[in-house]
């Protein structure tokens, strides 16, 4: 008898997932990509060189440092570049193997692994964490997720301390701290970033993978038959069950699967991989680990479990090299030639001319016609720049004003008064196109900026 739709519950908690310690080739490759990420997010901030924070997305300056570049708003399409570079990545990587950036790199993975360390730091193994929260309460179970949570707390602020690090000077923001100077949006910022940490990582994990990012929504587009995905060898595998160690599961009727049910167990998404390529994989390879593990005490050959193909799997030829991953390194390399075109090739200073309009010209007690200017340099370059102006275009043109030469620190934007003067005899009436040229003591190509200068008419 069917049950009424009515009684049909449409929303069911979510069972917790308890993963499995796991050791093996993969695992290890996991840990050390977690090393070298969480290494380069908490120890990037503090390096400095030649003074300046190695990397700062300095927002109200509008300066981006990144290991000795400077990038301005004017370089906003550089970012564009590389932004289509990290995706062009992504999809390469993807069509390849699969979620090797879930399974390794993806900041929900990394900081869940910490998480999941400290939890089993504090509350034991598998088993072990699966009883405490079933047990009642007491002063063990008290101390133990007291303890869970206060690393879970401090290594959250710590985070969201480093987030905004990146945004505002580390060193400074740190000693700013004890005497509780932070400004509204930086103590804003350290908490939510901090927060998000905190539940992401620590509550709501697989829940993030499978139900809030939306790349395993549309993985399956750049899949194809010839992508490497973990599989589970079915032909190999079935049908399942338990055995003993020195039985003939062959005369048995049984596959190499002993149904021990380690994949499941170790899969931080909690699913079974034995049901075929899912979209809560994030391809960590430690049902591989675990089961290769399992197949050594077997004495069975490894592999059960394995990287592979569709192809293969169906016992066709298996193209890993293919047109589509050409493509995508053939994009990248010209992605990449064309910033470092960009970036050697931009002017590190920029200069802006604007004429003044309250008065198109003045005629001096010498008998010179001036015109007035408002002048902008810009220093983008890492160094002191020492700037000489020059003019072009008018031969009897003068530099009024400034009359020395221009010191722009690294970063600094000058905004001087420019006055051009040249004297009426040789004067020609009308608007005339001059160039503005600023010469750096660097050996490099001088700034030029067209202007006008302006000439009444009857001046003879």
């Amino acid at each position: 008898m069917s049950q009424p739709a009515e009684s049909i519950p449409l929303y069911v908690k979510q069972p917790k997932v308890y993963p499995r310690e796991v050791a093996g080739r993969f695992s290890r490759l996991r840990v050390t990509a977690a090393w070298v990420l969480l290494g380069l997010f908490y120890v990037l901030p503090w390096i400095n060189f030649q003074g300046q924070q190695i990397v700062l997305f300095d927002l109200p300056a509008r300066q981006f440092h990144f290991f000795g570049l400077t990038l301005w708003p004017q370089d906003l399409f550089i970012l564009s570049l590389l932004l289509a570079m990290a995706a062009l990545t992504l999809f390469f990587f993807t069509a390849l193997a699969g979620r090797l950036w879930c399974g390794y790199a993806c900041p929900q993975t990394v900081w869940t692994e910490v998480f999941l360390w400290m939890e089993r730091v504090t509350e034991g193994t598998r088993n072990q964490r699966m009883k405490l929260d079933k047990a009642p309460w007491s002063l063990n179970k008290l101390g133990k997720k007291s303890a869970k949570q206060f690393l879970w707390v401090t290594f959250a602020l710590w985070t969201g301390f480093t987030f905004v690090g990146f945004f505002v000077p580390i060193r400074d923001l740190g000693m700013r701290i004890p005497s509780l100077q932070l400004g509204g949006w930086e103590v804003f910022w350290l908490l939510f970033y901090g927060f998000a940490t905190y539940g992401n990582a620590g509550y709501l994990r697989e829940q993030v993978c499978k139900y809030m990012c939306p790349y395993a929504r549309f993985q399956s587009a750049m899949f194809d038959d010839n992508s490497l995905v973990i599989s589970y060898d079915v032909a190999r595998g079935e049908p399942r069950g338990g055995r003993k160690r020195d039985a003939d599961y062959q005369a048995l009727g049984l596959g190499d699967c002993i149904d021990c049910k380690a994949c499941v167990q170790v899969c931080p998404t909690g699913i079974d991989i034995r049901d075929g390529l899912q979209i809560e994989c994030i391809a960590c390879a430690a049902c591989i680990d675990v089961c290769d593990e399992v197949m050594d005490k077997m004495e069975y050959p490894r592999g059960l479990i394995r990287y592979t193909t569709e192809n293969a799997m169906a016992g066709k030829p298996t193209r890993i090299l293919r047109p589509r991953l050409f493509i995508y390194i053939a994009a990248l390399l010209a992605l990449a030639t064309l910033i470092g075109v960009i970036l050697t090739g931009r002017e590190l200073l920029i200069a802006d001319v604007l004429r003044d309009r309250s008065a198109l010209y003045r005629i001096t007690t010498g008998d010179e016609i001036e015109n007035s200017y408002s002048l902008k340099l810009t220093n983008r370059d890492q160094q002191t720049v020492f700037v000489s102006l020059d003019t072009q275009g008018l031969d009897a043109l003068m530099i009024v004003e400034p009359t020395q030469i221009i010191e722009v620190a690294p970063g600094e934007t000058v905004d001087l008064a420019l006055t051009l003067a040249m004297p009426i005899i040789e004067a020609n009436a009308g608007m005339h196109i001059i160039d503005i040229v600023a010469r750096t003591d660097a050996d490099k190509a001088p700034t030029v900026v067209n202007t006008r200068f302006y000439v009444p008419p009857n001046m003879d």
